[in-house]
């Protein structure tokens, strides 16, 4: 049977030295199952996989060869063979995160996949020049491709990553108007491209979901939202894949209204809810691009500057806690978030509604402290 076992003395490690004859060439073979073969235990048991799948007639040199698991090739085949199933946005960030950081490190090291340890993956830390989440997004990257890799049987195990407190992640104040500005910069919109502002004002959505609802999700009361834009690209998922099932607010209505009058108006036959009468994307739905424009425009006409998406979901939500005194739970059932984690971000912002709370029960009427302050008052 052909494959012998050899020591390298200077690299203090075993091999398998290997005839492949398609390649007419002989080669060592030094990692089994992505595992440095340093004692002759594990060297036998290589060459004696190798010669079983030669017997069975499955043998593939690239089964075993170190170049299968190099980091950067099994990065870039990992990506494409994922690409199908991700989003278009999530696939352009994963290929910058390969390209313009893991690439550039990894082409420093001569490590396999199996050797990336804990101690690799804080000097990777170190090396990104991003800040925060950006930081948290290329490893966030390495570790998807590192957990296919072990479910492909390529590694033993995924080594820990750094903990969260590493990347230093400030969470950002959330910026917001009050509801007559916010209405203000809507008023300022000219009439025929109002109602998909409005929606986003009312519903809590994301302008993607706005922009990709088509008359078919919405049966008169509900509007079913399970659709977005990815890179500016249609797709059939929102952005974190789940649907929701979101009541019509009835403030809307005279709006959707106002949006089937202007479909008729210019004649447009589209299957999209919101419609841009002067757009030329298929549809004629908005883009991401026009809705901003719009915006700021309206913005600078009342004075006012924020973007969009801070101008309308995140208003509306920071309203619901500081101005209706929405408990978080509730900004949580309205919105259809799917934790409460997520919210409470809203209630940080202003203090409206701590002081609702301290006033109605730390000093409720009637008692000798609130009596105190009425007699002091006279």
């Amino acid at each position: 049977m052909k494959g012998k076992v050899g020591y390298d003395p200077k690299m203090k490690r075993y091999y398998v030295l290997w005839y492949h004859a398609p390649m007419k060439k002989t080669v060592k073979i030094w990692f089994y199952r992505g595992i440095k073969v340093e004692s002759k235990g594990l060297a036998e048991k290589l060459l004696s996989a190798m010669q079983g799948d030669v017997e069975n007639g499955v043998f593939r040199l690239e089964k075993y060869t170190q170049g299968e698991t190099d980091v950067i090739p099994y990065l870039r085949s990992w990506l494409e063979a994922i690409r199908p199933t991700l989003a278009p946005a999530t696939y352009k960030d994963y290929r910058n995160s390969i390209e313009n950081h893991l690439v550039p490190f990894f082409s420093q090291k001569t490590l396999q996949l199996n050797e990336i340890q804990h101690d690799t993956l804080m000097e990777l830390l170190v090396s990104i020049k991003r800040r925060g989440k950006g930081k948290l997004n290329v490893m966030y990257c390495l570790r998807a491709c590192l957990d296919y890799a072990w479910r492909a049987n390529r590694i033993q195990s995924v080594p820990p990553f750094p903990k969260k407190k590493n990347f230093q992640i400030t969470e950002p104040v959330i910026q917001w108007l009050p509801s007559e500005r916010q209405e203000a910069i809507i008023n300022a919109i000219p009439i025929e491209h109002q109602p998909i502002f409005w929606f986003l004002k009312y519903h809590l959505r994301r302008p993607g979901e706005a922009m990709a609802l088509r008359k078919e999700d919405f049966d008169g009361s509900v509007f079913t939202i399970h659709r977005g834009f990815s890179d500016k690209q249609p797709i059939e998922k929102t952005k974190t894949g789940e649907t929701h099932l979101i009541p019509a607010v009835s403030a809307f209505l005279p709006y959707l209204k106002i949006e089937e009058e202007k479909q008729r108006k210019h004649g447009v036959i589209s299957p999209y809810l919101f419609i841009f009468p002067h757009g030329k994307k298929e549809g004629r739905h908005y883009t991401i691009v026009t809705l901003e424009r719009i915006w700021k425009n309206a913005c600078e006409q009342v004075g006012e500057d924020i973007p969009l998406y801070q101008g309308t979901k995140h208003s509306t939500a920071s309203q619901m806690i500081n101005e209706l005194h929405y408990s978080q739970s509730e900004l949580q059932m309205a919105g259809d978030w799917a934790r409460l984690e997520s919210v409470k971000k809203y209630g940080k912002v202003e203090s409206s509604a701590r002081k609702v709370l301290l006033e109605g029960k730390v000093v409720p009427l009637g008692t000798k402290s609130a009596r105190l302050q009425d007699n002091n008052s006279q």
